[in-house]
């Protein structure tokens, strides 16, 4: 039985309508019986929308950015959270307007929350009657630009929100930037006021697969999740030099790699994290068991747990 937190990310620059489209998600979910809790992320440090959800279970980040100064903090206070309630069942997460999604997508696939919860999609807000003010060299920052692309190329689904602030010829100048660096399989719909059916929004678009090598279920082979993060857990020590040259193989689909590792010859327990063909390691003291987290964008998960298999075989 899977007793995970389904987790929805909501992710979209300033004024682009993400607390809106907060709302109603969490009044569908209290609406069908749901006990959801919120994440609410600030830079400063008091949460000015803190009185629109004053009577619900909420944690609030402040003084720093989810992806970056606090995600030890979103770890540490998240598993707590998860731990001492147990009716609990779906969690909102609405990151700062400058966060990167997919830098909370890697805090919540640590090796310590990966087991409790499971994206169910990155939900990413375009406010698009000032899309292209934002992407324009004179008028905006190369840091806005970034942004911006990091938050809908990370998207599994995107909602351009405000179209009725712009006209047609605008608007389809919007949709053709917006093709050009998103997913190729997650869907843009379009809105006024966030008005999103929860069917749409609530779909499920981002898979996470929890594998363990030693009991070779390895049957999984999932194609509609453009975003998707895979643990194997339960593996015997390998080659460091080797399990690295077989990480950067699997780089035209592999984003990034973390998790514990014994390396052989040694005792030590490693936590490693691996990016742009770059590994990493420090050693712990701790008697967790060996696992690696995968994340990238259409895996082919078959192939990769055959081919991480084979890997292991051939240094045994």
């Amino acid at each position: 039985m899977n007793n995970k937190i389904p987790v929805y990310i909501l992710t979209g620059f300033l004024g682009s309508g993400k607390t809106t489209i907060l709302k109603k998600m969490l009044n569908h979910e209290k609406k069908v019986g749901k006990n959801p809790a919120l994440i609410l992320n600030e830079l400063g440090s008091e949460n000015v929308e803190k009185e629109l959800f004053e009577n619900e279970s909420m944690i609030e980040m402040l003084n720093g950015c989810i992806c970056c100064t606090i995600q030890e903090d979103l770890k540490t206070e998240l598993a707590q959270l998860l731990r001492t309630r147990q009716d609990l069942n779906v969690l909102l997460i609405e990151g700062t307007g400058i966060a990167n999604p997919g830098d909370i997508v890697e805090a919540l696939t640590h090796p310590d929350l990966i087991d409790l919860v499971e994206i169910q999609s990155v939900i990413g807000l375009v406010d698009a009657s000032r899309y292209l003010e934002y992407q324009s060299l004179f008028q905006s920052s190369k840091e806005i630009r970034v942004m911006l692309k990091q938050q809908i190329a990370s998207s599994t689904l995107i909602i351009v929100n405000k179209i009725d602030l712009l006209d047609d010829k605008k608007l389809n100048k919007v949709i053709a930037k917006i093709e050009d660096i998103k997913l190729k399989d997650a869907p843009m719909v379009f809105t006024t006021f966030g008005d999103v059916t929860t069917e749409v929004v609530f779909a499920k678009r981002f898979l996470t697969e929890a594998l363990d090598i030693k009991d070779k279920k390895h049957h999984h082979d999932h194609h509609s999740h453009p975003f998707q993060a895979v643990k194997i857990s339960g593996f015997e020590a390998v080659s460091k030099g080797k399990f690295k040259n077989w990480l950067n193989d699997q780089s035209h689909s592999l984003i990034r790699a973390k998790g514990y590792i014994c390396f052989q010859k040694d005792d030590t327990l490693f936590s490693f994290q691996y990016a742009s063909g770059q590994l990493h390691v420090t050693p712990i003291e701790s008697n967790k068991e060996t696992c690696m987290i995968l994340i990238g964008t259409d895996l082919d998960q078959k192939t990769l747990i055959s081919s991480f298999d084979q890997f292991v075989r051939q240094i045994h």
